[in-house]
């Protein structure tokens, strides 16, 4: 798996990532959701997240998208700007090989540059056995909630776990003014601002 490449996801990925989603939706409990989204709105929730200028990532061999991994806000409310959610994704075929692993430290970097100060991962399913609790303990996210029943699908009750990966010096520094996060703020601060002058 050493040739594996993770870059940035382009629009051309979209099948494939729809595919890989498709099946976790269906036949695994990570996703709450019941019913696989098309196409169209996988596309729909891509742009939104590179509007945001959010990480969108993609692990590629040969051609063929193996899995996929992406950060996005964690809630829409201005003062959690700094922490995003991560989401990660790797094709039946390609389980066990580390994909997610590379996907993941890729991901974990990538916010890191940007500026923000938390990962959150909220994990469905997240029983200690875990193949997602697992690797986020390996990369250093550490245990922070458990929702106890909170999902139910393919007839049985879901825990979900949440977990926390602190970044540039998480909670114990004031917010840089030139992260990602700060920059989107101010931007979107000043466009309503001209929209109630």
């Amino acid at each position: 798996m050493s040739n594996i490449v993770i870059r940035t996801a382009a629009s051309a990925d979209l099948d494939a990532i729809t595919e890989i989603y498709a099946d976790a939706v269906t036949n695994g409990t990570s996703s709450y959701e019941l019913k696989p989204p098309g196409r169209a709105e996988m596309g729909a929730r891509f742009d939104a997240l590179a509007a945001g200028r959010f990480p969108y990532l993609v692990a590629e061999k040969n051609g063929t998208v193996l899995g996929y991994a992406y950060a996005g806000a964690f809630r829409p409310r201005p003062a959690y700007r700094f922490i995003v959610e991560d989401s990660v994704y790797v094709a039946p075929e390609a389980k066990g090989q580390g994909v997610g692993r590379k996907l993941m430290q890729s991901l974990v970097a990538a916010v890191e540059a940007a500026g923000f100060r938390q990962i959150i991962a909220v994990i469905g399913d997240g029983h200690p056995d875990s193949a997602s609790v697992k690797l986020h303990e390996k990369l250093g996210f550490r245990h922070s909630g458990r929702l106890e029943g909170s999902g139910y699908k393919h007839g049985r009750w879901l825990d979900t776990v949440f977990m926390q990966l602190s970044l540039n010096g998480g909670a114990s520094l004031p917010p840089d003014p030139d992260s990602l996060p700060e920059r989107r703020f101010r931007e979107s601060s000043e466009g309503n601002e001209e929209l109630r002058n």
